[in-house]
């Protein structure tokens, strides 16, 4: 019994080792397949905190200034945007709640 338990702790640890091992070799493809470096691979977002406490963001290369994402944030609270399938959801749950409200009062006017 004591052999059997040694051989099988053998083979997990040498088939652990090899998966580590595919798991490298995967990654190497994968970098070579991109054609770049790790190092000098850049993100398409970057956002940094300067020393005065802003966030400066980045993205694709181009700088994405506060002042334009506040002036956005505000454009969207103003437009309150309509949601057709929302406005219909709220229409159907209306309905469906009155309909269960008025079969419950039946069935307790009975009871």
């Amino acid at each position: 019994m004591v052999k059997f338990f040694l051989k099988c702790f053998i083979l997990i640890c040498f088939l652990f080792v090899g998966v580590l091992m595919g798991m490298q070799y995967a990654n190497e493809g994968i970098v070579e397949m991109k054609g770049h470096e790790e190092e000098s691979f850049t993100s398409p977002v970057n956002m940094k905190k300067n020393d005065e406490g802003n966030v400066e963001a980045t993205f694709l290369g181009n700088e994405v200034e506060s002042r334009t994402l506040a002036e956005k944030k505000e454009k969207l609270e103003e437009m309150k945007a309509f949601n057709a399938f929302s406005s219909i959801g709220k229409a159907l749950a209306d309905l469906i709640e009155g309909i269960t409200g008025k079969l419950v009062e039946f069935i307790a006017s009975l009871i």
